[in-house]
């Protein structure tokens, strides 16, 4: 099972590297022409990046390793994800706004959890009618990282589910911390009144 494994990941690791070719190639074409294709790249990029993240989940997960714990500062987390994001939801008309509350460092892979609220953030645009709202904030020594929508909401809340749902409840677990381990939460009725998808790390 882990060879399969290993020649899927291959597998993902040249399809990540043919997107990066067509995005140069896009990139080029709308150098050379002037055709606006900012959001095609972006989809590309975000693929990329997609499947980049995925290969890393894979290996932490394959190989029982640790996450890269250290003290990161949140609100360069949040603003990170702003400047990756903002810009796209403006296109399709949803405003995003952040709310830091947490001005001191926090232990945390930065670059799992970045991963995380960006995914949660481009999910939540598909279904928001115009606003998306990141926040953060602490409950009991708990660091909460919550991302709010104004759509519908899920139809149904079953415990995560789907590739990246359970690929991100996976890494959420990697933090742990004074016996407890982190976890990530899906609920309807959010800030905005659609769907949230809370992370909770110790």
């Amino acid at each position: 099972m882990h060879k399969l494994l290993d020649m899927l990941a291959s597998g993902v690791h040249d399809a990540k590297n043919q997107l990066f070719i067509a995005e140069s190639i896009i990139a080029a074409a709308e150098a050379a022409h002037g055709i606006p294709l900012g959001e095609a790249r972006y989809a590309i990029e975000s693929a990329a990046n997609r499947l980049t993240r995925t290969l890393t989940a894979y290996h932490l997960m394959r190989h029982d390793a640790a996450a890269a714990v250290t003290p990161s500062i949140v609100g360069d987390v949040c603003d990170e994800v702003m400047l990756a994001q903002k810009k796209h939801l403006a296109e399709l008309g949803i405003t995003l706004t952040v709310d830091c509350q947490v001005l001191d460092e926090w232990p945390l892979d930065r670059d799992l959890v970045t991963d995380m609220l960006n995914n949660a953030v481009q999910n939540a645009g598909r279904f928001a009618h115009q606003a998306v709202h990141l926040s953060a904030t602490t409950d009991d020594d708990w660091l909460c990282l919550r991302v709010d929508d104004d759509g519908p909401g899920f139809a149904t809340l079953p415990p995560a589910s789907g590739t990246g749902l359970v690929v991100a409840e996976r890494l959420a677990r990697l933090h742990a911390r004074h016996a407890r381990q982190g976890s990530l939460n899906l609920s309807n009725g959010g800030s905005l009144g659609g769907a949230r998808f809370e992370l909770r790390l110790p």
